[in-house]
């Protein structure tokens, strides 16, 4: 694995261990089997006997061969107990010993008969897999169980995708369970700029005003029953950039069984787009993008492909379409505007639809655009109804319908898409400085959520949507998750967990950033002296149903919501 940009070129973004570019083979979808380790690389098979794992890589829990061999485990509530530990950590340690390649994931001793009995009705998928296992002598009882189940979903065809978050809860405000504060209070002006789960659900990855990429292992005390023993959190991996970081995303096949997936594309200014190693923090491929005049450019926004054999990067007036397995210049560019007729100003945000073979993207000329995967063709150009340019957009989980913000604009617009320049509703809420708000579709596509400069969090109903054209959609839910600027949510994958993140850049002097620049280095207002509040803060927050027993956690975000 290479820790310079020039011999990472010539790698595979989803094989280190590889030679030459043209042998590269495309990432494929992790194919370990679901109770046995990934087979090591003979070039990482002698490094290993040469050195020992980094002290990040090593497990915190004596199971964790035991937890990460076990298809399914039972869901844990707060204040039920449960002596079963499951470590979610992003890195896999080779010890070199032998060990069992096929395990059977039994209950612990300690777990009891109540807790046994709900172990066929509610259940979160691990890492990628889709079929869960149960102990012997309750599979025939799962079976009728799950067709008795009113939703009519079989426990046998769930998966991450289908079947997660299982145990969400958004009727009630959230419990905060632990955050990382340490890493960012050196500097007021080290604030954090969004936070995002991996796909897996392992890790946390955030971003922050000192360039650094940060990796959080998703904590093994969650599945303990004493949740007072939550500590603060501390990152696993740090991967800094050289200027401002525009943009960054995970690989979306990525499984912390399989190395080879573990990775992580990131923008910065006047850098090329790098990709790390999320499972050892190196810098394993760059692609290099040139503009017309050979000059190296900076994406603004990237966005890998459903499948992840892409990586799309938004320029000026063009998106430009790299290989993951061809790390380096060759690129497809597909120009937004063509003889002045399209979608102009940098392409500032991007996603797919998961339902059809499209894609989106935002401008900071407050235009969004819709465009064909196969070879970019404008399908849509929806109207600038923005006051702002945008900063993000997704898709509703059947396709129909887009939701888009902007910077300096207090409205989310719901687009539908059967109608392409129709708005169904809005759903509204305080931004009054250029930084990127992030907000997230739950899994099912029923609630949406989004922080807001305030520090206060809002949680939307999409399913109770007004029948009237462009309503307000008023939130059925609101707490106060930070004490500034709450710019990133994120919602693991498949269990009730919500991650959030604060901060924005303040100064002592009244007035403004000046308008709406195209540069989203200039992405925050400056600050007042009565709005002069710091907190850069990365959290984590239990969002399913509350046991009795434990109020430790609900007296420690009571206390965070009065400051």
């Amino acid at each position: 694995m290479s820790s310079t940009a020039d011999t990472a070129d010539s790698g595979s973004v989803a094989g280190a261990g590889q030679e030459a570019e043209g042998d590269s083979e495309p990432p494929q979808p992790p194919a370990v089997p679901q109770c046995q380790e990934p087979e090591r690389r003979e070039d990482e098979e002698v490094k290993v006997e040469e050195e020992s794992p980094p002290a990040a890589k090593q497990p915190r829990l004596e199971a964790v061969d035991a937890a990460l061999a076990c298809d399914s485990l039972p869901p844990v509530e707060p204040g039920e107990g449960n002596d079963g530990h499951s470590d979610h950590s992003l890195q896999v340690q080779d010890t070199g010993e032998e060990q069992a390649s096929v395990q059977t994931c039994e209950l612990g001793e300690g777990v009891g008969e109540e807790e046994e009995e709900r172990v066929g009705e509610e259940e979160w998928p691990q890492n990628g897999q889709q079929t869960p296992t149960m102990m012997e002598g309750r599979e025939e009882e799962e079976e009728e169980e799950e067709k008795e189940n009113e939703d009519g979903i079989q426990g046998s065809d769930l998966s991450p995708q289908e079947g997660h978050n299982l145990g969400l809860d958004l009727s009630r405000t959230p419990q905060m369970l632990t955050g990382a504060w340490a890493e960012y209070s050196g500097s007021p002006e080290n604030y954090l700029r969004g936070c995002k789960w991996a796909p897996d659900g392992s890790c946390i990855l955030s971003n922050s005003a000192d360039n650094v990429l940060r990796v959080y292992n998703l904590p093994a005390e969650l599945y303990s029953q004493d949740w007072d023993l939550l500590a603060e959190m501390s990152p696993v991996l740090r991967m800094a950039e050289g200027d401002t970081i525009y943009d960054y995303c995970w690989y979306p096949k990525m499984s912390s069984l399989d190395p080879d997936t573990c990775f992580i594309a990131s923008s910065s200014r006047d850098n090329p787009v790098h990709i790390w190693d999320a499972f050892y923090g190196d810098l394993r491929a760059t692609f290099r993008p040139y503009n017309h005049l050979d000059e190296l450019t900076a994406a603004h926004s990237l966005c890998f492909s459903p499948d992840g054999s892409q990586l799309y990067c938004g320029f000026d007036k063009m998106v430009r379409v790299f290989y993951t397995d061809r790390p380096g210049r060759d690129c497809e560019e597909r120009p937004t505007t063509v003889k002045k007729q399209g979608q102009t100003g940098i392409i500032s945000c991007m996603a797919f639809s998961p339902a059809q073979s499209l894609y989106a993207c935002g401008s900071y000329s407050r235009s969004v655009g819709l465009y064909s995967c196969q070879d970019g063709t404008l399908l849509a150009l929806l109207p600038p109804r923005h006051r702002g340019g945008l900063t993000h957009l997704c898709f509703s989980q059947d396709g129909n319908r887009l939701y888009t913000g902007g910077r300096k604009d207090p409205e989310i617009l719901c687009w539908d898409l059967r109608d392409p320049g129709r708005i169904l509703f809005s759903l509204n809420r305080s931004v009054v400085t250029n930084q990127r708000i992030y907000f997230e579709l739950d899994p099912t596509g029923r609630y949406l959520l989004s922080g807001n400069t305030e520090g206060v969090v809002s949680v939307w109903d999409t399913s109770a949507a007004p029948s009237g054209c462009e309503a307000v959609l008023q939130p059925q839910l609101q707490f106060q998750a930070h004490a500034d600027c709450t710019n990133g949510i994120s919602l693991h994958p498949y269990m009730p967990l919500l991650a959030s993140s604060s901060g924005q850049r303040q100064f002592c002097g009244p007035g403004d950033s000046g308008g709406d620049s195209d540069s989203d280095s200039d992405s925050d207002a400056v600050m007042s002296p009565r709005q002069g509040r710091h907190d850069n803060a990365l959290a984590i927050w239990w969002a399913g149903p509350f046991g009795s027993a434990n109020q430790g956690g609900q007296d420690e975000q009571l206390a965070v919501s009065a400051d």
